[in-house]
């Protein structure tokens, strides 16, 4: 079955969306719609069906898609409760529309606080970010929702980056990839392999060989060649500028 990735469109306030780890640059609300559309095409020329969420004008961060939802098997969707008040109400679109895909729907209820970004999924392991815009108890109540399909949760702290996947995602083999200044500790997990650059820790995996990353990693994307994969790269220096990156910008739905 084809897989699915939920995106948003970018709104009119995407300017003033949080900054928190870095230095706030003005941000070009055009070339941001013309990138956004170029990461979506990216999506679909390699075998994944878009879905749109309703746009939210009203929430800057709104674009940043996956921190709202987190996909279980393709079979449950886990509402998060975002670490920001602001941006809770980015939730209830999303939860439309993965009602719609008829999935299971299950959330983080107060006082957790959980960002999808913060989350990792390899194999039958949740690695999630805490420090940030996840607490303790955030962690805590996904643990206990993603055991029912299998699924052990890791907590891992994060101090250096806005979430776990600011400085940390996988490669199909399951190799985490990381920048190391921005990595708290790579022992937590099994096999690591340091990166030459920030944006080269972020990775979407579009199938077994094909990753999607930012333009502005060729080092790292030599790196990845050289292990047989095939980086598939796009534009993103807008959404860089609010500290987002490939993975934050859709929600990857694997039936």
């Amino acid at each position: 079955m084809t897989p699915r990735a939920l995106v948003r469109r970018p709104g009119p306030r995407l300017a003033d969306g949080l900054v928190t780890h870095i230095e706030r640059q003005p941000a070009d609300l055009d070339l941001a719609a013309k990138q956004w559309e170029s990461y979506v095409a990216a999506l679909r020329e390699h075998g994944w069906e878009t879905i749109e969420v309703a746009a939210a004008g009203d929430c800057p961060d709104s674009v940043f898609v996956e921190d709202t939802v987190v996909v279980v098997g393709g079979r449950a969707a886990v509402l998060t409760r975002p670490g920001a008040p602001s941006r809770r109400g980015e939730v209830s679109a999303v939860e439309a529309t993965v009602r719609a895909l008829g999935l299971e729907l299950l959330r983080i209820e107060d006082p957790g606080t959980l960002d999808g970004g913060d989350v990792l999924k390899i194999g039958d392991t949740m690695y999630v970010g805490r420090g940030g815009r996840t607490n303790d108890e955030g962690i805590r109540q996904l643990g206990r929702l993603v055991a029912t399909y299998g699924m052990r949760v890791v907590p891992v702290d994060v101090s250096r980056v806005l979430h776990l996947k600011s400085a940390v995602t996988a490669l199909p083999d399951g190799t985490i990839v990381g920048y190391l200044p921005l990595v708290d500790d790579p022992s937590v997990f099994p096999a690591f392999l340091p990166v030459p650059e920030e944006s080269g820790a972020h990775v979407v995996l579009l199938d077994d060989r094909r990753l999607l990353m930012a333009d502005d990693a060729p080092e790292s994307a030599a790196l990845f060649r050289s292990r047989g994969l095939e980086p598939v790269c796009v534009d993103i220096s807008e959404f860089q500028k609010l500290e987002g990156c490939v993975t934050c910008l859709s929600v990857r739905i694997r039936l």
